[in-house]
């Protein structure tokens, strides 16, 4: 029956819908390409002050990624080790800040900075999407993240991969634009279930987020839900844009795109 198939498709439509809000209030999101992890074209690192001051420069809107060092300062960097950026072996929740801002990023004279020192730098001058990092105390990260963010004047966003930090923001700080972060779950999901892996990666906790827009995979965009989420006029952000041919495809069916290693 037809009544059957009828309550099925409203319940996946309800349980995937997110929340619109004002065109106006996000224009910047799906107007001016985004620069992941700052604009680290040629010999810049990346998430460093080069690469944002760079972005400024060239007025893309940055994409930045924030964790906790072991004291509680919220910094900037993407990786959960320090490994590959530092050459440190130990994890960046294990390591204080005084320690951590002493470490140079790929040999260069850049260092790990703060999410109070780039929202100074950045000052309004363009955008900018914060990733809030998934991990053990990620709620106490989203609070630390809107305390910084509060009293900022210039034009944010948040994003994450993890839908529970995006209800705190939807619970305590609605004002703020919120955007669910998703893809294939191919690379770097290692830990977690296959069912948490298909729960994610067809948004089957919006409901919970409520998020005003997607930022989605380039690999997975003829993911279901994300169609449907287009067709009814959701922002659709693609990630993992490293070269012109993939940007002509994001552009092709998404409405911005956070780009690497290109000019768009």
């Amino acid at each position: 029956s037809l009544s059957i198939i009828a309550i099925l498709i409203s319940t996946y439509m309800y349980v995937i819908s997110g929340e619109k809000i004002d065109k106006e209030e996000m224009s910047w999101l799906v107007e001016i390409p985004i620069a992941h992890r700052g604009l680290d074209n040629g010999d810049v690192v990346e998430n460093s002050m080069e690469a944002f001051q760079n972005a400024i420069d060239k007025g893309y809107a940055i994409e930045l990624d924030v964790q906790f060092s072991k004291d509680k300062e919220i910094v900037v960097f993407h990786d959960d080790n320090l490994l590959r950026m530092t050459n440190d072996d130990r994890d960046v929740k294990d390591v204080d800040y005084e320690e951590l801002k002493n470490l140079k990023l790929e040999g260069s004279d850049e260092t790990i900075p703060t999410l109070k020192e780039v929202i100074e730098l950045v000052d309004n001058q363009v955008p900018i999407l914060v990733e809030i990092k998934d991990s053990e105390d990620a709620i106490k990260l989203a609070e630390k993240t809107y305390d910084i963010m509060e009293d900022y004047k210039g034009r944010y966003a948040i994003q994450s991969f993890n839908p529970f930090i995006l209800e705190w923001f939807k619970n305590n700080a609605s004002e703020v634009i919120r955007v669910q972060l998703s893809g294939t779950m191919t690379e770097g999901a290692e830990n977690l279930k296959f069912y948490e892996k298909f729960v994610l990666k067809n948004l089957l906790l919006n409901f919970k987020s409520k998020p005003n827009a997607i930022a989605y995979e380039l690999e997975g965009l003829n993911n279901l839900s994300v169609k449907l989420l287009k067709m009814r006029n959701y922002p659709i952000i693609s990630w993992g844009i490293e070269d012109e041919a993939d940007m002509k495809k994001a552009y092709e069916s998404t409405d911005n795109i956070i780009f690497d290693n290109i000019l768009p």
